[in-house]
């Protein structure tokens, strides 16, 4: 569940980390259909017989498809501004990929609130430090600094 917090509690958020998201599976379906929307079909990902061959020892999913799992798990680890009607996704400061996710493992975020600051009358802009862990694995598999916009009345 996201954190509902009010105007007058934005300073106490900063530096906020959330609690870490529910697991999820990365299997080799939504491996093959992140291939087939994004047009990448690089072996490593969807050949599972030559992937046995590498040092992975199985397929592994595309960075940006565990990239694109924050949003999903953004619906738990938000912190959303009482009066929020619409959010919009700036982009990043910061992506790194550490450690390739390899085909059935658990990955869930983790989430700490960088800044929260109003840039227009209604317009807050925040810096969401993310951590993608996989599970049984010391090196999380990325971590990133997501920019968003909730626009709050």
């Amino acid at each position: 569940m996201p954190t509902m917090i009010k105007k007058d509690q934005i300073a106490d958020y900063i530096g906020f980390q959330s609690a870490p998201t529910p697991w999820h599976v990365i299997s080799q379906e939504q491996i093959n259909q992140f291939a087939d929307c994004t047009l990448d079909h690089q072996f490593i990902h969807v050949d599972e017989e030559k992937a046995k061959a590498t040092p992975f020892g199985s397929t592994i999913a595309h960075g940006f498809l565990s990239l694109s799992l924050l949003s999903h798990f953004a619906e738990d680890f938000s912190v959303i501004i009482d009066g929020f009607y619409m959010g919009l996704n700036a982009g990043f400061d910061k992506v790194r990929f550490l450690q390739p996710v390899k085909v059935n493992s658990r990955v869930r975020a983790h989430a700490k609130t960088l800044v929260i600051e109003e840039k227009k009358p209604g317009q807050y802009r925040l810096c969401t430090e993310v951590t993608v862990e996989i599970e049984g694995c010391d090196t999380p598999a990325l971590v990133a600094e997501w920019v968003s916009v909730q626009m709050v009345k």
